[in-house]
């Protein structure tokens, strides 16, 4: 069945029905052929792309070889938390809860980070939220970070980061990711089963992804499908409403945070057309029409794809080898 059932932008219609069992043939190969496991890990966020990569997995290998993690930490929202139960009940499928609270308390995590932030604001404390927002970009300018804070009063301030406060908070955040990714491995290799990685083709192609962390996994079966086709595939796939219509967010930063804010030049549902329209050689001209924006700001969002795809490349390399080195079977 193609689409537009599913509400996405016709450039990025698909035939479900033939994708579906594409993705579920190709798993079970790759587990059997090139993996030589027996099932799949997959950690759920309650997010869109981890539930699809969920569903997809019981759909290739059924309900008794899909096993679930959850991993929540001091500033998860109680949300994630309610629909990754939601999900794994509604595919019927084993899963744990992890907190890993108190391991990222015991590495520093919190610790460096707040510290970080006092740098900017010395008088943030553990009762104070945070998040990390992005600007610059979509202006056509460098692309830089503020921090904003909240209160236990509930006011707000917005300052922007120096350079080793960003980094040092971002370090401290990217621990989470890591530290997750060790129990899905140890998960792995207590089951003899493949972890799951979820990046849809927004992420993979801009680098937002964590190397080592959520970057690292045995098999990305959504890597190829835009944001909206992820979206539009949970609907196809008969996922709980909660999770189809829930807003995409990092879910690391104790002030609620759309991915928009921290990552990406705008929501989305633009963001795929403008990397669709990269993609495909279409002319900033083009773009402008489509998203009826001008054609300087559709420049700026293709010179914003491409420097992300720059500054992150080496988030997707393997480590570089004095000499190669020839293993034959």
């Amino acid at each position: 069945m193609t689409t537009n059932a599913y509400d996405i932008d016709p450039v990025l219609t698909l035939d479900f029905e033939h994708e579906v069992e594409k993705i579920a043939q190709r798993m079970r190969q790759i587990l059997s052929q090139d993996l030589h496991r027996r099932g799949f890990i997959i950690a759920m966020s309650g997010g869109i792309d981890s539930s699809v990569c969920a569903a997809l997995a019981v759909k290739a290998l059924g309900v008794k070889k899909v096993f679930g993690l959850l991993m929540p930490e001091k500033d998860s929202s109680s949300t994630s938390g309610d629909l990754g139960k939601l999900l794994a009940k509604h595919l019927d499928i084993e899963y744990t809860v992890d907190n890993i609270a108190s391991t990222l308390d015991s590495i520093g995590c919190y610790r460096w980070r707040d510290d970080a932030i006092r740098q900017v604001f010395p008088e943030y404390n553990e009762q104070w939220k945070n998040k990390i927002v992005i600007a610059g970009g979509v202006d056509g300018r460098i692309n830089h970070y503020n921090i904003v804070v909240e209160n236990p009063q509930g006011e707000r301030f917005e300052k922007m980061l120096p350079l080793k406060a960003y980094l040092t908070i971002v370090a401290a955040t990217n621990h989470k990711q890591r530290i997750r990714k060790t129990l899905e491995y140890f998960h792995a290799d207590r089951l003899n089963y493949a972890v799951i990685g979820t990046p849809n083709r927004l992420e993979y192609d801009q680098g937002f992804f964590v190397k080592n962390g959520d970057g690292s996994a045995d098999i990305k079966p959504i890597s190829h499908l835009y944001k909206s086709q992820v979206y539009a595939m949970a609907r196809y796939l008969g996922l709980p409403d909660a999770i189809c219509n829930s807003t995409p967010t990092t879910d690391t930063y104790s002030l609620e945070q759309g991915q928009d804010e921290f990552y990406f030049s705008l929501p989305y549902q633009k963001m795929d057309i403008a990397l669709w329209y990269l993609n495909h050689k279409k002319t900033s001209s083009e773009l402008a029409n489509k998203l009826a924006i001008s054609e300087q700001q559709a420049n700026f969002l293709f010179n914003d794809i491409l420097s992300k795809r720059r500054t992150t490349d080496y988030l997707h390399k393997k480590p570089v080898m004095i000499e190669d080195v020839v293993l034959d079977f």
